[in-house]
Parts: structure tokens; C-alpha cells; sequence
């Protein structure tokens, strides 16, 4: 494959469905739409893990989240375990980053030749909070705030994305001529549309509120029971179900967001073609995880179901497949190898990265591998796993029974499989693949293992809890605001 320069951008929070190319019937981003017609789009593309820290660092190294250790929000990565940065740096390919990382500190050896407006953890050390789990999980009083308080307006997020676009698009023009003899890789990370539901007005009005679809088992008679749903519910303060006018206003607020983001991304693809480099530079247009929005009764991530675990993933340029669709499941952790595939760099014997080239994939190749998503974070009193089986989704709780979910036949995963008795051998079939990559009660042995230490190094719990719980990670120059 000739080598070419990389540009990815992500987004935070990205619901995979809200996208016209991926078949939302309401939502305009007419800039994605064109990305995906013009390459790749991958149907069955997955988060390791539906929170922004453990995502980014297995999309930094390659890596499954109970490899690393990087458990949560408050275990950030710091270039502990070698990234594609690193590769890339060592071998004089530039590696440069704008916008949010979510990191530890920048001081941190992050391979990065350069960070422009980094947005790392708060203080470098991240949500405290989010580390007490097991039977006595806190109330996150702020979380129904960013549901109840959408709206059309501006926010330090909104603020913080145009900033990021405009720098990208200054280092397209100014910086990337530059290097024209050899490649290089630009990661731009938007924060939209990640909370708070704070829409420019523009992209606010361009959705009547009674126009929007309804989100699936929205209602208190339709919620499913799962405990560990449960857990979420009670934990995250979604216990209340929100009034009609509430839903489809946050509602209108997210796809104006994502809205948002698609125009961020135009402008940069623009800056990118002005500067004559879009022939010999391939895109990567990807989320760190999905968004729930209203489905099942609750709101944000951090749950298996395919809201949340979902992530959109587009790769177009060069030797990139057009106007395609694949299905073969691919994950964030695939990353690593095709930013060294697509800018010629060589891999090194030390790593051992379990993802494989997208550039690959799209091409037709299909690894024999079983593809991960992990949670061990806030609102959850242990493990959870998710595999697929072929058409079959299968979630594995430590503690509590699994689910399993027919995608071809319940794309809505609104029925439960796992209890049925003609499940069981599939069942069965699963939880082998699932132990084939890890033991399930050990790794959640580990995690706690590592979050009771972490919560003891800042003083013991009831320090963390008094510490209390800040919502979204402040943008640059924003103040944090704690509630305990």
C-alpha cells in the first residue's frame, strides 16, 4: 500500500445511528455522508470500552483496556504503554494532535510531536468518583442536569470545537506544505457532542421538535429490568423519567450538535483540499463512543447496548474502497496499525497490538480475531463484556445473568435471548470466545484491585466522595464546578 498522509478526526459521544450515511432519517451531515460515498463505511465498528478514557487509550496503543490498565476515567493514559504517536515520532513521520486527548498531563511522555490545546483529565487525575463501585455506588446528582438543561446557545464546548477547527485548519495550510517529503498524521478531536446539550442556534432550529423519532423503550412501562441497567439508572440519577417536551428538546439539541460537528469537519476537509493535499492524504473519520439518547431510560454511555457501544468509523482516500459498506467487525483498537499502515511506518517487535489495518479490512480481509468492548467504570458494580458471535450479541456481567441479542433480526436489542432455553449452546459458545481473550471474574478482580488502591492514594473514600463529582471534563479555561 503507498504510503500517504493521515488526517483523523474524532468526535466524543457520537451516536453511530445519527448519521445520515448510516441511515438516521432526520439528521443532516452532509459532510460525513460525502467521507463515507467516497470510501469506507464500517457497519459493525465497536468502542473497547463506552467511556473516553479507556477508549482513547486502546485507540493510543492498540490495546484491550484489561491489557493496559487503563480501567476508567480517573486511570488516563501517559504514555506508559507505547502508541502509534511514539512509532511514529521515532521514525521522523510528524505526529501532531488538536484538540481533546484525554490524557493524564501533557508533561507526560505522550509521543505527540506536538499537542495544540490539549484537553487532558482534570488535574491529572480525572474522575475520583467514578472509582467507587461494588454494592454501594454513589449518586451522580449532576447527570440529569445535562438533559433537562438543553438548549439552543453556545457552551465552552461549542467554543472549544471552533477553536480546534480553526487551528486544524491553520496547520493545513501553514504547517503540512512543509512536509511534503515525507508523510505525516494529524489528529483533530472535536468534544461535540458530548454534553452539555448546548446547539448553536443555527444547527438548534434546524430540528422541529415534533419531527424527531422517539427513542426505543423510552417509557417507564418499556424499560428493560437488567439489573446492571438498574445499577446505571439508579446511579446516574435516571430514575425520573423526563416529560415528552424534555426528551425531544435534548434531542434537538444532539442532532444539532452532531450537526455541528459535521460543519467542523467540512471546514477542515475544505482546509484540507485548499491546500492541495486531499489526493495524497487518506481521512479517518471516527467517535470514541455512542450516546443513549433517551433509549431504555436513560441518557450518555457507559452501557453495552449498541447506543452506546456502537461507533461510527469512515476511511476514505488513496487505495480506500468507494461507495463501500463493510461488515466486518473492526474496533478503535484498530487504529494502531493502520495510522503505521497508511503512512509506511514500521511496526516495532516490542508491540503487540491486537487491532488490524482498516485499510486492510476494507479491502476485503477478514481476521480471525474476536472483537471486545469492556466496561469497569461509574454506575456499574462490576465487569461487563460484550463479543459478537456472527450476527449474535453476547454481554457478559460478572455477578449477574448474561444477555444476548439477534442484531440481524433485533437491531433494537429489545429482546433478550439469554433466558430462552434453546440459547443455551450458543450461550455456551460465547463464553468460550469471551475466556479465549481473558478471564472475566480475574480481570474484575484486578480492576477493583487497581481502583481501591487509586481511591487510596487520594485519601480514602470519603475524601473522594466530599471531593464530589464535576459532570464533563472543564474545556481549556473553564472553571469545574463539583457536586458531592
Amino acid at each position: 500500500m503507498t504510503p500517504t498522509n493521515l488526517l483523523i478526526l474524532m468526535s466524543d459521544q457520537h451516536n453511530r445511528q445519527v448519521l445520515g450515511c448510516y441511515g438516521h432519517p432526520v439528521v443532516r451531515t452532509p459532510n460525513l455522508d460525502r467521507l463515507a460515498a467516497r470510501g469506507t463505511r464500517f457497519t459493525a465498528a465497536s468502542t473497547p470500552s463506552p467511556i473516553c478514557v479507556p477508549a482513547r487509550a486502546s485507540f493510543a496503543t492498540g490495546r484491550w483496556c484489561h491489557q493496559t490498565g487503563h480501567w476508567d476515567n480517573a486511570h488516563p493514559y501517559h504514555g506508559d504503554v507505547p502508541s502509534w504517536a511514539h512509532r511514529l515520532t521515532a521514525q521522523g513521520t510528524p505526529a501532531v494532535s488538536i484538540g481533546k486527548l484525554h490524557y493524564r498531563d501533557s508533561s507526560d511522555p505522550n509521543g505527540f510531536a506536538e499537542e495544540i490545546m490539549p484537553l487532558h483529565v482534570l488535574d491529572g487525575v480525572g474522575d475520583l468518583y467514578g472509582l467507587i463501585r461494588g454494592d454501594d455506588l454513589p449518586l451522580r446528582k449532576k447527570n440529569r442536569g445535562y438533559v433537562a438543561d438543553a438548549k439552543g446557545g453556545e457552551s465552552p464546548y461549542t467554543e472549544y470545537d471552533r477553536k480546534i477547527t480553526a487551528a486544524a485548519r491553520r496547520w493545513l495550510r501553514e504547517e503540512a506544505p512543509r512536509h511534503r517529503d515525507r508523510p505525516w498524521v494529524l489528529f483533530v478531536s472535536l468534544v461535540c457532542p458530548h454534553p452539555p446539550f448546548t446547539a448553536p442556534e443555527a444547527y438548534y432550529r434546524l430540528y422541529p421538535q415534533a419531527d424527531l423519532p422517539w427513542p426505543v423503550q423510552c417509557g417507564p412501562e418499556h424499560v428493560p429490568l437488567h439489573p446492571s441497567i438498574e445499577d446505571y439508572r439508579h446511579s446516574l440519577n435516571f430514575t425520573g423519567f423526563y416529560d415528552p417536551a424534555t426528551i425531544r428538546k435534548a434531542l434537538a439539541a444532539y442532532f444539532g450538535l452532531v450537526s455541528f460537528v459535521d460543519d467542523n469537519v467540512g471546514q477542515v476537509l475544505g482546509a484540507l483540499e485548499e491546500a492541495g493535499l486531499a489526493g495524497s492524504t487518506r481521512v479517518l473519520y471516527t467517535s470514541d463512543h455512542g450516546e443513549s439518547l433517551g433509549r431504555r431510560g436513560i441518557w450518555g454511555k457507559s452501557t453495552l447496548y449498541e447506543e452506546s457501544a456502537a461507533i461510527p468509523m469512515l476511511l476514505a482516500g488513496p487505495g480506500v474502497p468507494a461507495g463501500a459498506a463493510c461488515t466486518t467487525p473492526v474496533s478503535l483498537v484498530d487504529g494502531f496499525p493502520t495510522v503505521l499502515d497508511c503512512v509506511g511506518a514500521r511496526p516495532d517487535p516490542a508491540d503487540r497490538p491486537v487491532g488490524h489495518s482498516l485499510l486492510g479490512i476494507a479491502r476485503g480481509e477478514t481476521p480471525a480475531r474476536t472483537v471486545l468492548s469492556e466496561y469497569h467504570a461509574m454506575a456499574s458494580r462490576a465487569g461487563s463484556y460484550m463479543i459478537r458471535h456472527g450476527d449474535h450479541k453476547y454481554i457478559r456481567h460478572v455477578g449477574y445473568p448474561p444477555q444476548l441479542f439477534d442484531l440481524a433480526r433485533d437491531p433494537d436489542e429489545l429482546h433478550d435471548l439469554a433466558p430462552e432455553p434453546a440459547s443455551r449452546p450458543l450461550l455456551w459458545t460465547c463464553e468460550a470466545a469471551l475466556r479465549t481473550l481473558l478471564d472475566p471474574e480475574a480481570v474484575d478482580a484486578r480492576c477493583k484491585a487497581d481502583q481501591r488502591a487509586m481511591i487510596e492514594r487520594h485519601g480514602g473514600k470519603a475524601k473522594v466522595l466530599a471531593r464530589g463529582t464535576f459532570g464533563n471534563t472543564p474545556a481549556p479555561g473553564e472553571r469545574p464546578s463539583f457536586v458531592s
